[in-house]
């Protein structure tokens, strides 16, 4: 019996073993890693700037009058900061 228990646990040790990275991904995610104030403020000035460029793109084409209210209302906003 003494035996079988052994057995047991071995198997149980090699697929926890083989599967460790599974276990980790699923039980604990990656966080941001490491993140300082200054990574924050150029990944959300980085995405500003995509959106900026989105929008005048679009206005590029036919002018100020192709961009909706929303959109140039968001336009003033992302100007102003």
């Amino acid at each position: 019996m003494s035996g079988i228990l052994i057995l047991g646990i071995i198997v149980v040790a090699v697929l926890l073993f083989f599967n460790r990275t599974w276990i980790k991904n699923r039980f604990f995610p990656d966080q941001q890693k490491n993140y300082t104030i200054d990574d924050q403020f150029n990944s959300d000035k980085r995405e500003r700037e995509k959106e900026v460029d989105r929008l005048l793109s679009k206005m590029g084409k036919n002018g100020i009058n192709d961009l909706s209210p929303k959109d140039r209302k968001r336009l003033d906003e992302l100007s102003k900061m």
